[in-house]
């Protein structure tokens, strides 16, 4: 009989699009399924047809909600997929908010290439549309922490908070005696809501994410943000705050009110423009009204800051637009976070060209993105087949981060009770992935591998991981 099987169908030499495939007999397990983002090479793979084919995949295990863990499932499903899609319960609702913002995003800008005519394809069309996110919701099987389930014949799959985001998992997957631990994206110690990933359980491979694998995270500093803030404010201009719809939107309003409550800023209307975020923003407040398990204790008075009187929610797109030249200092925060796509663009276009303003990111921005670009000192970005030149000003705040940096990797790594066979290190750009394997190596003494794209290797708790 032969052994289980993985095979690295991304994430691979970049952050984004994450895909592990499982085989064992006649078994098939994907654990997540995400788009690729950044890079034009990369966001190309969304279209190309998956290497195995959907219709034989018997489930997928789904770490957590952001659009590079579960962002392809729509396609997936429409490319023939129909076993059951295994996350918590917190991952089931937000990837709801996140699947049906997606596709109607996608809808939205291949709509807007049509009518402005900056696409090249002819006509421009969706990577998936809402009907494809409505036939992918019902395949969805919310789990509990810590309650093993039987995924697929033979595939067992237990799933462990990771301390990312509301919901996040670490996914431990058996079979044939074999075990394999897939850590998604790991959260940091000092998340300010969230409880540090529980540590890993004892298994034969690990398959861990590097996307701050050759750096470590500086010291919190909030006068970063602050005095770009007061800045901004001083000069008449307006800040806008690209930022990931799900937790860090949540981490930026709760660092906004403490400045505003602690007389660092000025008080100035904090609008929140993506409904994405907002839908996102009610999860998190019933997470802390509830009282969810995943939570640090030492949360208190966090639900005043969250419903802050300054605080604007933006739901409609006249609204949205209005928001492009506001008129008089305020903050936005929108999505998406590394400017991808999402009402942030259209903000970026308007808002980038006048000094007055700031830019303040507040996360990872990967290669390709327009945030990366900001962050690099670009001097002008394309959006909607025009350049815009860049003169406002761009802050880039380290503090909200809420992925391990390589220390804490290395010490959640060095927690397991016994060394696996082997690590398999994914989800970081070239330099961050090779960084962290040589840490592993070097510091823990296991044998750490960077796969390649397409790569299969055998799981077996007896011999060994051995590449083919």
């Amino acid at each position: 009989m032969p052994s289980p099987s993985l095979t690295f169908l991304g994430a691979t030499g970049t952050v984004t699009g994450s895909r592990f495939l499982v085989e064992h007999d006649d078994a098939r397990v994907l654990v997540d399924c995400g788009l690729y983002q950044g890079l034009a090479d990369l966001r190309h793979r969304n279209w190309e047809p998956l290497p195995v084919d959907p219709a034989t995949v018997d489930a997928v295990v789904v770490t957590h909600a952001h659009l590079d863990h579960c962002g392809y499932l729509p396609r997936l499903v429409r490319e023939g997929f129909t076993g059951p899609i295994v996350c918590t319960e917190d991952t089931a609702e937000l990837a709801t908010i996140v699947l049906r913002d997606s596709a109607r995003l996608q809808e939205e800008d291949a709509g807007y290439a049509n009518e402005v005519g900056y696409s090249k394809h002819r006509p421009a069309l969706p990577l998936y549309d809402s009907s494809d996110v409505e036939k992918t919701l019902p395949l969805i099987r919310p789990t509990a922490f810590d309650d093993p389930v039987e995924v697929a014949a033979g595939m067992v799959a237990t799933l462990r908070p990771a301390g990312h985001i509301l919901g996040s998992s670490t996914v431990g997957l058996e079979a044939d005696g074999g075990s394999v631990l897939f850590s998604g994206d790991l959260g940091r110690t000092g998340h300010p809501l969230l409880r540090p990933p529980v540590d890993p359980p004892a298994c034969d491979v690990v398959v861990v994410e590097s996307t701050y694998g050759d750096r470590r995270h500086p010291p919190r500093d909030p006068d970063v943000l602050a005095s770009a803030v007061r800045r901004t404010i001083g000069r008449g201009g307006s800040v806008l705050i690209p930022a990931f719809a799900v937790d860090r939107t949540e981490l930026v309003i709760l660092e906004l009110g403490r400045l505003v409550k602690a007389g660092q800023i000025p008080r100035v209307p904090v609008f929140v423009d993506s409904p994405m975020a907002l839908a996102a923003l009610a999860v998190y407040r019933r997470a802390l009204f509830e009282g969810s398990v995943q939570l640090r204790e030492d949360v208190r008075g966090v639900h005043e800051l969250l419903e802050g009187e300054d605080l604007h929610p933006i739901h409609d797109a006249a609204a949205s637009r209005r928001l492009n030249r506001p008129g008089k200092p305020c903050i936005v925060v929108s999505a998406s976070g590394m400017a991808t796509g999402g009402r942030v663009v259209h903000h970026l276009a308007d808002q980038l060209p006048d000094p007055r303003n700031t830019v303040v990111l507040v996360g990872y921005q990967a290669v390709g993105t327009r945030g990366r670009a900001l962050q690099e000192g670009a001097r002008s970005l394309k959006m909607h087949g025009r350049y815009v030149p860049v003169r406002a000003e761009v802050v880039d705040v380290h503090d909200f981060s809420v992925h391990a940096d390589a220390d804490e990797t290395i010490r959640w790594l060095g927690r397991a009770p016994t060394p696996p066979e082997n690590v398999y290190v994914v989800h970081g750009e070239p330099a961050a992935t090779r960084t962290l394997a040589d840490r592993i190596v070097d510091e823990l003494g296991w044998c750490a591998v960077v796969p390649r794209y397409g790569e299969r290797v055998t799981l077996s708790p007896r011999s060994g991981t051995r590449g083919r």
